[in-house]
């Protein structure tokens, strides 16, 4: 019995030994290289790999390193102020009968990676048709002869 209990507490001993090197090499994944302490990063735009969204990469510094991100671009993100700035639109405006366009005004909720955002923005859309027709329903569904 002596001996079971022994056992058991030498292998305790190596899982916690074990279980805390893991965690340390995963605080040093985050620093880089070198170990930088550098808290005062810079970051670029998400720069889509292909054409003008997708997966791609930001670029940052910090003092004297760079480090590269992935990021990835929305293919519906508002090319007017970016994919890094965040907004909380609020209802549409009424159809313009002259220009034909609609209004709707945003207030920045998020900027991310130090993004340079406008406080407050406001976008457009055509104006959809009058009305919609509605679609009837299918021959035979819900109607008894």
């Amino acid at each position: 019995m002596r001996g079971l209990f022994s056992l058991v507490v030498v292998l305790l001993v190596v899982l916690m030994a074990v279980t805390s090197e893991a965690g340390k090499n995963n605080e040093d994944k985050g620093k880089g290289k070198g170990g930088s302490d550098c808290s005062e990063w810079v970051w670029g735009p998400c720069v889509p790999n292909r054409r003008d969204c997708g997966a791609g990469s930001r670029q940052g510094t910090c003092q004297e390193e760079t480090k590269k991100l992935k990021c990835r671009v929305p293919c519906n993100w508002k090319k007017d102020f970016g994919a890094d700035c965040k907004y909380k639109f609020g209802r549409w405006e009424e159809c313009d009968t002259v220009t034909g366009v609609k209004n709707r005004s945003g207030i920045l909720k998020k900027a991310m990676y130090n993004a340079e955002c406008l406080p407050t923005i406001q976008v457009s859309t055509p104006c959809s048709p009058k009305t919609k027709s509605k679609s009837k329903g299918k021959k035979g569904k819900g109607k008894e002869n």
